[in-house]
């Protein structure tokens, strides 16, 4: 747990798993898959981030950007994790 990557992927693959479980209580809105779709979106997201940091891969700073941004739409569009959020 160095770098932003490893703080910020944690803290969205935490997010995933709170509504999964709140999710998993009552009637099915959800398909696993998608699901594992973000937790690779997550994993790929550090991994690139991470590589990032060696010498000679700072390119890989804006493929881990773009990449983290397609996993935040991922969720946001297809998990819908404000859905019933009224404030």
């Amino acid at each position: 747990m160095s770098t932003v990557y490893d703080w910020t992927t944690m803290i969205v693959f935490a997010g995933l798993v709170v509504l999964f479980l709140q999710r998993s209580q009552g009637e099915a809105r959800d398909q696993l898959w998608h699901y594992l779709v973000a937790a690779v979106g997550c994993a790929g997201t550090n991994y690139l981030g991470n590589q990032a940091f060696e010498p000679g891969n700072g390119g890989l700073h804006v493929a881990a950007i773009a990449l983290g941004g397609a996993t935040l739409a991922f969720i946001f569009v297809v998990l819908r994790p404000l859905d019933g959020f009224h404030g």
